[in-house]
């Protein structure tokens, strides 16, 4: 076996009762949302578990919810002894590749990313934003279809993903006439998102201002795990760069298929995605036949990730 990577999932990856079989045979997991209701001043375990969708999608509350059971259920993997080579989070799950690295203690990424989720939410009133998916063309045509379509306001493609699959964001009336563009040109879909806000766009650079006022207040430890960042698509070599990477990945596009990429190049054939959804395992086998994708969200997917891994 080559170079292990765990990678964990960023918004839109929630759910009521995520975490909760890994948190009741665990007690370190179980720990890990005691932890961030601590941190948060509120019962994150009981909102997680006994909820309502509504309320989790909420950014400020899905933000801090992702992170901490992803966290809960990297605690069975640490038990072990089993450490990645290599780790990266999409978007909001480069603060987990943190935790895990050590850059960051968990009380302190888990109150960050509630204020992260407020000021993304904050920067653009409510149905002013919009973001959506094309399907089924290179990257190339849908920036070509953004360039076509900025005559009505700001359009800018956000998420690279996987082959086929960009994720575009910006101004609703720009997002919605580059959806019309890209079904001319032939897309398979391209549709509008189910969000709030032009997450990664240039629209959301007051959020990152606002970031950086309380990263500023953040102390940051080593890195005892190389962290691949979604802006650069390569290693954070300095950790006096990470704030600096997580204010601008607020505003800029997240470069996933690179930074898999980069991964593969580097030796790295194994990639355990460790959280809610399979999202990321998803764009994987798109990315590469050539490694070995595991998720690990429930008793079940740990067992078997176990199991691949010899453990």
């Amino acid at each position: 076996m080559g170079k292990i990577a765990f990678i964990f999932p960023g918004q839109g990856a929630q759910y009521i009762g995520m975490g909760q079989q890994i948190s009741s045979q665990y007690p370190s997991a179980k720990k890990v949302y005691k932890e961030a209701s601590e941190a948060l001043g509120f019962d994150l375990e009981k909102m997680v578990f006994e909820g309502d969708e509504e309320t989790l999608k909420i950014t400020e509350n899905t933000q801090p919810a992702i992170l901490t059971t992803s966290i809960a259920c990297l605690q069975p993997f640490l038990e072990k002894g089993i450490q990645p080579d290599v780790t990266a989070g999409l978007s909001l799950g480069e603060y987990t590749a943190h935790v895990l690295s050590g850059t960051m203690e968990f009380k302190d990424a888990v109150a960050l990313v509630r204020k992260r989720g407020k000021y993304m939410q904050e920067a653009v009133p409510v149905g002013v934003g919009g973001m959506a998916a094309i399907i089924g063309l290179s990257d190339e045509d849908t920036i070509a279809c953004c360039n076509e379509a900025s005559d009505c306001g700001i359009v800018e493609p956000v998420n690279f993903n996987c082959p086929g699959q960009l994720v575009i964001a910006g101004e609703k009336e720009a997002v919605e006439k580059a959806v019309a563009i890209a079904g001319s040109k032939g897309a398979k879909r391209a549709v509008m998102l189910p969000v709030s806000a032009p997450f990664h766009s240039s629209l959301l650079k007051p959020a990152g201002e606002m970031l950086k006022k309380e990263l500023d207040k953040v102390n940051l430890n080593e890195m005892k795990i190389p962290v691949v960042s979604n802006v650069t698509a390569d290693y954070v070599r300095d950790t006096s760069l990470v704030k600096n990477l997580l204010v601008k990945q607020v505003s800029s596009p997240v470069k996933w298929e690179a930074s898999m990429r980069k991964m593969i190049q580097d030796g790295v054939d194994t990639f355990v995605e460790i959280g809610p959804g399979k999202a990321l395992t998803g764009f994987m086998k798109r990315i590469s036949k050539d490694v070995n994708c595991l998720n690990v969200e429930d008793i079940d997917t740990l067992y078997k990730a176990f199991e691949f891994l010899g453990a």
